[in-house]
C-alpha cells in the first residue's frame, strides 16, 4: 500500500495518469514519456521523499531516480494502473514522437543516436546482470572446488549456472533484435527472429555454399555464425522496421497479417546476411582490437593511462548524455571475448563520488550545514553499494567542483584495476556489489575480485584527499542571504540592461517553475540575451560555475532557451535546457541584487559561453 501511495504521488506530480504516454525502468530510474511537460510539477516531484533525483534532458521525457528495487516495483504498479510500457507509443506513433523530441531540443545527431542505443539495451540489463553473476559464480566454483565435475552436487550447480549464462551469451542477438525493432517502430518478434538468425549454425552453411567460410580458421571467415553481433542486428532491425512500414503502406488490410511479415523478413534477410553481417563483423573486430590494445596492452603505461582517463571522464560523459553508447561496446566485447575489459575501470567513477562526499561531509559538519550533512548521510549507504544517483544529483553535481574532483580521484582507482587487468562478466553492478561480477581477469577470479576491491579503496581515498584539499570549506557553508550593499552600485549603461527605480520585496513575486514562460515586464527586473559561442554549450562545468557565481546574489535569476525555462541557481535545470552552440539565451533577474547578478552573468557568458 505504501508503494502504491508513492507511485500515485509521483504520477500526480507528472501531470496525472492521463498525461503519461509510457513508463519503463532501468536499475534505479523510472523512464517516463509524457504528453505535455507543462503539466509536470518538477519542483514538487524533486521534493518527494521517494525521489532521489530527476533528469529532464529532452522534451516530454523524464528519468525519475528512485533507487534499485523500487524502480521495478514502481513501474509494475504504473502498468497495473493502466500506464503502458515504453515502446507502445513508439510503435503506434513513432514519427510523431520523433518529431516532437527533435523540435523540443537542439542536440547533436550523435548524442541522439547514443540515446536510442541506450533505450534499446536498458530493458536487457536485468538479464545481462543475472547471466553475468551466474558466470562469475561458475568461475569461482571451478577455481575453489577442485574436481567439481566429479562431485554430482557441485557439477549440477555449475551446469545450471552455465546454462543461465549461455542462454544470454548465445542468443543476445535475438534479445537485441526484439528490442531494437520495438524501438524503431517495427514488429518486435520479427526483429527477434532476424537477430536469432545471426547466431544459428545455418549461417555457416550459407557461407560455405558461397565460398565465404574459412574451414582452416573459422573465426577469420568473411561470413560465419554470429558475425557482426549486436551492431549488425541494430542496423538489420532498423532496415526491417523501415521495410515493414513501406510494405504495409501498399498491402491490403485483409492480407497484411500474412504477407507483410513474410515479405519483410525475406527481403531484408538477404542483404542482411550477405552485406550487413560481414561489414559489421569487421567493425566489431576493429572495436574489440582497439579496446583490447588499450585495456589489455602489454605496456603498463598504456593500461594505467587508459584506466585513469576512463574513470575520470566517465561521469562527465554521463552528465553530457554521451554514455548511452557504452552498452553497445559492452555487448560487443561480451559477445566477442566473453568478458568486458572497460567496465571495471568505469565502475570506479561511482566510488570517486563516495570519497568526495565523505570530504564534503567532513567540511559540512565544521560549517554547520545540517541540511547537507543529512543529505550525504542518507545517500552514502547506496553509494557504497554502487547506486550513485543520490550522491551525484543531490550533492556533487549541484556543487560543481566536487563532481569533477571526484572524477580525478576515481581515475587512480581506474588506473589500478586496468593495471591489474580486471575484467567483468557483465555490466550494471558496481560499488561493493560489483565484486561478484569481476571474475574474468586473466589472473583468475580471486585476484580479479581482490584487485577490484583495492581499486574501490584507492578511489575512495584519492577522491577524499583531492576534494578535501581543493574544495574550500566556505563552499559547504549553509546558504544565507547576501549582505546588504552599503555603497551605490556602479551605473550600468541603459542600452545594456533595463533598470528599475527600486528593488521589490522578493516575497511579492511568484516563483518561476522549470518550463514556465518568462514575462519580462516585472518591476525591478533586469534582462539581457546571449548567443552561445561554445559548440558544446551548457554542460556540467559551466552550469556549476554559473550557479556558484549567482548564489551570493539576493535575486531570482532565470534563463529561457529552446522554449524551456531554468532556475540559473540549479545545475540540473541549466543542463536540461539542451542549450548548445548557437542557441540564444534569454536571461532575466528580479530582486535586490538583480543588476549586479546580470552584470556578473553577462561577463561570465561572454568569457565561458
Amino acid at each position: 500500500m505504501e508503494a502504491m501511495d508513492s507511485v500515485k504521488k509521483i504520477m500526480d506530480h507528472l501531470g496525472g495518469k492521463e498525461n503519461l504516454l509510457s513508463v519503463n525502468n532501468c536499475m534505479t530510474r523510472l523512464r517516463v514519456t509524457v504528453r505535455d511537460e507543462n503539466k509536470v510539477r518538477e519542483k514538487d516531484l524533486r521534493e518527494c521523499p521517494e525521489v532521489l533525483g530527476l533528469v529532464h534532458d529532452r522534451a516530454n521525457y523524464y528519468e525519475v531516480v528512485v533507487g534499485p528495487g523500487k524502480s521495478r516495483k514502481y513501474v509494475d504498479l504504473c502498468h497495473e494502473a493502466g500506464v503502458p510500457a515504453a515502446g507502445a507509443e513508439e510503435k503506434n506513433d513513432w514519427q510523431q514522437n520523433k518529431e516532437r523530441i527533435k523540435s523540443g531540443q537542439k542536440e547533436s545527431k550523435v548524442r541522439s543516436f547514443l540515446k536510442v542505443i541506450g533505450e534499446i539495451f536498458v530493458p536487457l540489463i536485468p538479464g545481462v546482470i543475472a547471466a553475468g553473476l551466474c558466470a562469475g559464480f561458475a568461475s569461482l566454483i571451478s577455481q575453489l572446488v577442485p574436481g567439481y565435475a566429479e562431485i554430482p552436487a557441485w557439477n549440477l550447480i555449475y551446469t545450471l549456472l552455465s546454462l543461465i549464462n549461455t542462454s544470454l551469451a548465445t542468443y543476445i542477438t535475438a534479445w537485441t533484435g526484439y528490442r531494437a525493432a520495438e524501438r524503431f517502430g517495427g514488429t518486435p518478434i520479427l526483429g527477434g527472429m532476424l537477430g536469432l538468425i545471426t547466431s544459428l549454425e545455418g549461417i555457416n552453411t550459407i557461407a560455405q555454399i558461397l565460398g565465404l567460410f574459412n574451414d582452416a580458421a573459422p573465426l577469420q571467415s568473411i561470413l560465419r555464425q554470429g558475425r557482426g553481433g549486436v551492431l549488425a542486428v541494430l542496423l538489420g532491425a532498423w532496415l526491417l522496421s523501415a521495410a515493414e512500414k513501406k510494405i504495409r503502406e501498399h498491402m491490403p488490410d485483409s492480407m497484411d497479417i500474412i504477407f507483410t511479415p513474410f515479405l519483410s523478413l525475406l527481403i531484408v534477410s538477404v542483404p542482411y546476411i550477405l552485406l550487413v553481417m560481414p561489414v559489421f563483423g569487421y567493425v566489431s573486430s576493429g572495436i574489440v582490437w582497439v579496446f583490447g590494445k588499450a585495456c589489455m596492452s602489454e605496456s603498463i603505461i598504456v593500461r594505467i593511462l587508459t584506466g585513469f582517463l576512463s574513470a575520470a571522464l566517465f561521469l562527465p560523459m554521463v552528465a553530457a548524455g554521451m554514455h548511452h553508447g557504452m552498452v553497445a561496446l559492452y555487448s560487443v566485447q561480451l559477445q566477442e571475448l566473453g568478458f568486458i575489459t572497460l567496465y571495471p575501470a568505469l565502475a570506479m567513477a561511482g566510488a570517486g563520488q563516495v570519497g568526495a562526499a565523505l570530504a564534503i561531509l567532513k567540511k559540512a559538519k565544521k560549517t554547520g550545514n545540517d541540511r547537507l550533512v543529512s543529505v550525504i548521510r542518507g545517500a552514502l549507504p547506496a553509494g557504497f553499494l554502487g547506486v550513485g544517483e543520490p550522491l551525484i544529483y543531490g550533492v556533487t553535481l549541484p556543487m560543481g567542483k566536487p563532481f569533477l574532483l571526484a572524477g580525478l580521484g576515481a581515475g587512480f582507482g581506474g588506473a589500478f584495476v586496468m593495471l591489474m587487468q580486471v575484467a567483468s562478466t557483465t555490466w550494471g553492478p558496481s560499488g561493493l556489489l560489483g565484486v561478484f561480477v569481476m571474475t574474468a581477469g586473466p589472473k583468475g577470479p580471486l585476484v580479479s575480485m581482490g584487485s577490484y576491491l583495492i581499486g574501490l579503496v584507492i578511489s575512495y581515498v584519492c577522491a577524499f584527499l583531492i576534494t578535501n584539499t581543493f574544495l574550500p570549506e566556505a563552499e559547504t557553508a549553509p546558504e544565507t542571504a547576501a549582505p546588504a550593499v552599503e555603497t551605490a552600485p556602479e551605473t550600468v549603461p541603459s542600452e545594456e540592461v533595463v533598470s528599475a527605480e527600486k528593488s521589490p520585496d522578493l516575497s511579492t513575486f511568484p516563483r518561476v517553475k522549470h518550463g514556465d514562460t518568462i514575462s519580462f515586464d516585472a518591476v525591478g527586473a533586469e534582462d539581457f540575451s546571449h548567443v552561445i559561442k561554445d559548440p558544446v554549450g551548457i554542460h556540467a562545468r559551466p552550469a556549476g560555475e554559473l550557479k556558484k557565481l549567482l548564489d551570493p546574489f539576493d535575486c531570482h535569476f532565470v534563463i529561457e532557451a529552446n522554449g524551456k525555462t531554468a532556475d540559473a541557481k540549479s545545475v540540473m535545470q541549466l543542463m536540461s535546457l539542451g542549450a548548445a552552440g548557437g542557441c540564444e539565451l534569454h536571461c532575466h533577474a528580479e530582486g535586490k541584487d538583480a543588476k549586479e547578478a546580470v552584470r556578473a552573468a553577462r561577463e561570465f557568458m561572454e568569457k565561458k559561453l
